[in-house]
């Protein structure tokens, strides 16, 4: 069964920035785009929409939104297979049951307050946070989301933990033609300090060298499996979210994975994924490791 890249709307700027985007990604893939307005509405509710629907939030209005958004995402594209849809629920739950037989889900940024465009909106963190399978998070400036830059950036943790993630990324620098960046972050112990009469030098280089040696494990299988991708490794000793953050300023797409909690359906998102999530200056992918 072909999956297809589903992209959630709301009418926003941010939802059809993302559904650009998902348009695009969609042909690259040769996968279908399905596009999804999920919303739960009241007879009292009234809105504006941008794709020129009336003003009335009812299931008319709904249908106007995805139908306008499906006519867009087949500008230019004329190969695009596209479907749409209203789901009368909260969008949390609709995108959570769309991810489990998609592709991926893509859906825009929504910034709040004064730090507009950097914060990631509620229903994106809940969702990168529970989908099935990989969340793509459409963030940064208008030369980031276009892409050009020709590189993906993969950050790895383990070999076990990243295994999707780093599959995830190598699919998509070899449909895309770009360059991998992956990147490694290690941390010298807080216990070789400047006054303790033991060469840091010893530790760091140890270190480094354990840094560099997991990373080429990490990518070994992957690797293997997409012989024409170009490879850059990094490992540097510092915060794995400066690291990510820095060499994203120059990618098309980063790509974080996270792990499932013990117990629980939830993934596990981390400082380092909450960082990329809300700061980084492109798109942003979230896979999920498998069980």
């Amino acid at each position: 069964m072909e999956f297809p890249l589903v992209v959630g709307i709301d009418g926003s700027e941010s939802s059809l920035r993302a559904l650009d985007w998902a348009a695009d990604e969609a042909v690259r893939h040769t996968l279908p785009l399905r596009v999804v307005y999920a919303h739960l509405w009241e007879p009292h509710d009234s809105v504006r929409s941008p794709l020129g629907a009336g003003e009335s939030m009812d299931g008319t209005w709904a249908e106007d939104v995805v139908t306008g958004a499906a006519r867009r995402a087949r500008v230019g594209r004329p190969e695009l297979k596209v479907s749409s849809t209203v789901l009368p629920d909260a969008a949390v739950p609709a995108l959570l049951r769309e991810s489990e037989e998609a592709y991926a889900v893509v859906i825009g940024s929504r910034g709040h307050g004064t730090l507009t465009g950097l914060l990631l909106g509620s229903v994106g963190l809940q969702l990168a946070a529970r989908a099935s399978g990989p969340v793509i998070v459409v963030r940064g400036a208008p030369a980031s989301v276009r892409g050009g830059f020709n590189q993906v950036v993969l950050g790895v943790h383990d070999a076990e933990r990243s295994s999707a993630a780093t599959e995830f990324a190598f699919a998509e620098a070899q449909t895309r033609r770009s360059r991998l960046h992956a990147v490694h972050a290690w941390r010298t112990p807080a216990y070789v300090l400047p006054d303790v009469p033991i060469p840091p030098d010893l530790f760091t280089e140890n270190q480094e060298h354990e840094a560099r040696e997991l990373l080429t494990a990490a990518l070994r299988k992957s690797a293997h499996r997409h012989p024409s991708v170009r490879v850059v490794q990094e490992t540097f000793n510092g915060p794995a979210r400066d690291g990510l953050l820095g060499a994203s300023k120059s990618a098309d797409l980063v790509v974080i994975g996270a792990r499932r909690r013990h117990n629980s359906p939830a993934l596990q998102l981390g400082s380092v994924n909450h960082a990329v999530l809300h700061h980084a200056p492109c798109p942003v992918a979230i896979v999920p490791q498998r069980p």
